[in-house]
């Protein structure tokens, strides 16, 4: 049995079954302190992962075997619906043991989690000062810095020395989420400068920290957007971020747990925009069947409906597909190879403007970029259709419509729509994000259809001038 309690992350698929009917049987069998002991070793949220897979009536009694101070970092693991479950079952006094042992950017994540009923419970048992702290929290827009930063933060004075800090570090420190980053200060509360606690501990006693803080700081205000203050941490190697006010006062810490969620939120939500379905908040499987029919039929019908376009198209040129019959046969491909071609161009260019790599002022760089790239990939792409054609199509399969001059206008339209495709997939992230809109939208969906219209348009139209239809 004790192979099974060894739980390692990249094996946890294989043996999650396991765990689970491990767990079950020993639920079954009132083996409690035994279950107790298998859980206790396991990280928070190894241990809600299992609270999650295991039968709903028996989460409660699993998370009650849990010591308080772990089980309030599982709860913080746990998914919105679970934490729900868990404080309606709660007594008063359970949770507020749950509470006390938050830190606060926590609590304020699970309170924007919850229903009203729920909330007023919760606010009713915490401490009047983390209410106070709570509130002001929540007053902050949902993606600015303030919403997501913690209050909860070790400063340190100027003219404090070395063992004057380590004084105050033991004192108050445990009820901090982080110290390895400490900020110095001066009365009025501005952020004079930081220094780690590696530099304390090289340092010697009647050092001052004034001598050891580095002045030269990177911080952020509490209105700045919370995905630009997560970039900064990544691109900084910042263990956490100053958040300051209006008067530049210290007001709170974004630490690096809370940006990896932050970019884990934004990058799943450009994801789901760029396969047109509105943003959701739930995992796959804990969403319902009607949320996820809401989630994506509004973008399907408006893209159904900007279709029609190219079928007005190909009603136009109804007479055109009449005389040259094996047209019909390359349109398939022509838009798929227009639509792809314009995805990987906005793929490319939505990453770099998310990672900060590219600006408005950088439009006519980046299409000249791909106006190079695409001719090179149109050229490519219309040459070995043209072989292909003339040795499969016509030779091999015996298809005598499939003339040179037909190789030709398919092939030119290959290459000015590849063009075409790359210029437009490249600058509409670009000028949506100019003018207030967010770039994902205008990702593979909304590009794919602008393409086939143009597609068509252009196949159309050489078709006229070369094959005189």
């Amino acid at each position: 049995m004790s192979e099974i309690f060894d739980f390692d992350f990249f094996d946890y698929e294989e043996k999650r079954d396991q765990y689970v009917e491990q767990v079950e049987e020993l639920l079954s069998s009132k083996q409690y302190a035994k279950l107790r002991d298998m859980l206790l070793p396991l990280e928070p949220a190894d241990i809600a992962l299992l609270l999650e897979e295991a039968d709903e009536e028996y989460m409660p009694l699993l998370y009650r075997l849990l010591p308080k101070e772990l089980a309030a970092e599982v709860f913080v693991e746990l998914e919105s619906d679970s934490q729900e479950m868990l404080i309606n079952g709660f007594s008063n006094a359970e949770l507020k043991e749950v509470l006390d042992e938050l830190y606060l950017d926590d609590a304020v994540d699970i309170i924007e989690e919850m229903p009203a009923s729920v909330v007023i419970r919760i606010l009713d048992r915490v401490t009047p000062e983390m209410r106070k702290s709570m509130n002001e929290i929540l007053q902050y827009p949902e993606d600015s810095a303030g919403s997501i930063m913690n209050m909860e933060f070790l400063s340190l004075k100027k003219d404090m020395t070395v063992a004057d800090a380590f004084k105050r570090i033991r004192r108050i420190g445990g009820d901090m989420e982080t110290i390895n980053m400490l900020y110095v200060t001066d009365p009025q509360r501005k952020l004079l400068g930081v220094l780690s606690v590696r530099d304390l501990l090289l340092a010697e006693e009647d050092d001052l920290i004034e001598d050891l803080m580095d002045p030269n700081l990177v911080w952020a205000t509490t209105m700045d957007d919370k995905e630009d203050v997560a970039q900064a941490l990544s691109k900084y190697d910042f263990l956490a971020m100053p958040i300051v006010d209006k008067e530049n006062r210290l007001v709170g810490i974004v630490t690096v747990d809370d940006a990896m969620d932050v970019i884990e939120e934004e990058t799943t939500e450009d994801f789901e925009k760029m396969a047109a379905m509105l943003p959701s908040d739930k995992p796959y499987l804990r969403a319902g069947v009607f949320d996820t029919w809401k989630a994506r039929l509004p973008w399907l019908m408006i893209l159904m409906l900007s279709a029609t376009f190219t079928g007005l198209i190909l009603n136009h040129y109804e007479s055109k597909l009449a005389a040259c019959l094996v047209l019909n046969a390359y349109i398939p491909m022509l838009s798929g190879t227009g639509g792809n071609s314009g995805t990987q161009a906005s793929v490319a260019v939505i990453r770099a403007l998310s990672l900060d790599e590219v600006y408005f002022s950088d439009v006519l760089k980046v299409l000249w970029k791909e106006l190079r790239v695409s001719f090179l990939c149109g050229l490519c792409l219309a040459c070995a259709n043209f072989a292909k054609m003339l040795l499969i199509d016509r030779m091999l399969l015996g298809n005598d419509e499939v003339t040179t001059s037909v190789c030709l206008v398919v092939c030119l339209t290959i290459l000015f729509v590849v063009v075409f495709a790359k210029c437009v997939g490249c600058s509409l992230p670009i000028l949506a994000e100019k003018i207030g809109l967010d770039p994902a939208v205008m990702a593979s969906p909304f590009i794919t259809t602008i393409v086939d219209a143009t597609s068509l348009l252009i196949y159309f139209n050489f078709a006229s001038s070369l094959l005189g239809i």
